[in-house]
């Protein structure tokens, strides 16, 4: 192999791997409105320049002949047209992934270190990948859920069956249920209870922290906190499908949850609780960093009621998970209607984020 040959088959790689990074970045920014995931990855595109840099840019002007290049007139028919800005992404992501590999082969008869960096960057898409397309269908499977009720298993079964319809037929979002007090034979029972309350409606049934229980009664989801599993264990317990959510006290561990395959977050606490003790609180400043931030689902958790659900709602967070403010009220379906009115009158004030579905293929035919 000419070392000409070499160069260009770098050079060629290169183009297409930043390029296809430029437009996953736009991706991240513009449709997903994401500063986060735009800054993941614009730090993957700057990272392979830096790497690029021993492979001088004299060099790859000198060998490169695009007007001689046979696979310029190479195409299928595939490759022109996308369904929506979805499919555009993924097929940059994977430009850029299989670039990235022709780098990392092609590059180990240059330079063993620039090799090993093009293998480490592509991990890391790899991972940025995941983030994203979760991200999206995130979005899709949470669509209009604004809501999530904290439910502990109750005094009796029929109690918390009573309960669980009531804000079933209420339309709330999702019910957490959420109890260290009960043996956990008790807490299969309302958990299979409160999958057979929900099941069939709008409302999401959710387990708190135990995987196993969630993956027994084939919950929707489950919620873990810091000092719980991590999401790459509650998915081995729980599949590729279930909601995993993830509670968050700083922008650090937001970040993190994402990039592990978080489904949603819990941010906060952010108001002193009835329900649970803190030793500090994240407050409504945290709650500015993630909407400012970060375009996964975010619940703001943490003491809010009717009272203070305007100042949560200032910050950009427009999700909420409350406890007593409802399952305390004297008529819980009138606190969750309230709570549920004010929510969705905020997401109408707000600005729309964009989605894949928001961009669907033009149709050119007359």
């Amino acid at each position: 192999m000419s070392r000409s040959a070499l160069i260009r088959v770098l050079d060629a790689s290169l183009n297409r791997a930043t390029e296809g990074l430029r437009v996953v970045e736009d991706y991240a920014r513009f449709v997903l409105d994401d500063a986060f995931l735009t800054s993941q990855a614009k730090s993957l595109r700057h990272d392979l320049t830096a790497a690029a840099e021993p492979i001088l840019s004299s060099d790859r002007n000198a060998a490169r002949d695009t007007q001689r290049d046979v696979g310029t007139t190479i195409t299928t028919q595939k490759e022109t047209r996308r369904l929506d800005s979805w499919d555009v992404c993924i097929a940059s992501l994977k430009r850029s992934e299989q670039s990235l590999r022709s780098l990392e082969e092609f590059g180990k008869l240059v330079n063993a270190d620039f090799a090993g960096q093009c293998e480490s960057i592509r991990y890391r898409l790899y991972t940025l990948e995941k983030a994203l397309d979760l991200g999206r269908t995130s979005h899709d499977r949470l669509d209009g859920v604004l809501l999530c009720v904290l439910l502990d298993g109750g005094t009796t079964t029929n109690d918390f069956d009573r309960l669980a319809g009531t804000l079933a037929d209420a339309r709330v979002g999702m019910i957490q249920l959420r109890d260290k007090r009960l043996l956990d034979r008790d807490f299969v029972d309302r958990a299979r209870s409160l999958r057979q309350i929900t099941r069939g409606t709008s409302t999401l049934c959710i387990i708190n922290d135990r995987a196993d229980i969630a993956a027994a009664v084939e919950a929707d989801g489950v919620h873990v906190g810091q000092d719980d599993l991590g999401v790459k264990d509650v998915r081995a317990i729980v599949g590729t499908r279930m909601l995993v959510g993830v509670s968050t006290h700083n922008i650090e561990q937001a970040r993190a949850a994402v990039l592990e395959g978080a489904n949603y977050l819990g941010a906060g606490p952010t108001f002193a609780s009835t329900t649970k003790s803190f030793d500090a609180f994240a407050g409504l400043d945290y709650l500015d960093e993630v909407a400012g931030e970060i375009s996964l689902p975010t619940f703001a958790i943490g003491g809010i009621s009717a009272r203070n659900l305007a100042d949560v709602l200032a910050t950009g967070v427009s999700r909420a998970a409350v406890g007593a403010a409802i399952t305390d009220a004297t008529e819980p379906a009138c606190a969750a209607e309230e709570l549920l009115s004010m929510l969705k009158a905020a997401v109408c004030d707000q600005r729309p984020r964009l989605y894949a579905s928001d961009f669907p293929a033009l149709d050119y035919r007359p």
